[in-house]
């Protein structure tokens, strides 16, 4: 045999054997993710914050989502890439005025009753 064919074999087995250890990890670790979902769920069925069936609904959900691509998962994707639209209220402003002429009156309060104190005294 040629040593182009070998290496092309080798190369061929080589791929074959990272995509078998890729696959059992991936398998492995799905197992792992569904016990500890399953325990986490035991858990809040114990501590009364949620129903059986609402456990074993979070869990197979869980595992859903895990097995969905990483652009899939997310519930907000539209599969667009464009930028969100992000609206900022100038509500603060207002609030910020008012605060101001409140503490203007209230220093004005504090300078006449001041005052008074003064003329009290003397």
């Amino acid at each position: 045999m040629n040593p182009f064919g070998g290496i092309v074999q080798k190369a061929f087995y080589l791929g074959l054997g990272l995509a078998t250890v890729a696959g059992e990890k991936a398998g492995e670790t799905l197992n792992e993710l569904r016990t500890q979902a399953s325990k986490l769920a035991d858990e809040l069925v114990e501590r009364g914050e949620m129903t059986t069936e609402e456990a074993r609904k979070f869990v197979d959900d869980l595992v859903k989502n895990s097995q969905k691509p990483i652009g899939e998962s997310s519930p907000n994707s539209t599969g667009k890439d464009e930028p969100r639209t992000i609206s900022i209220d100038d509500e603060e402003d207002a609030s910020s005025n008012q605060t101001v002429n409140d503490v203007d009156q209230l220093k004005s309060k504090v300078q006449a009753l001041q005052d008074e104190l003064r003329r009290l005294q003397k």
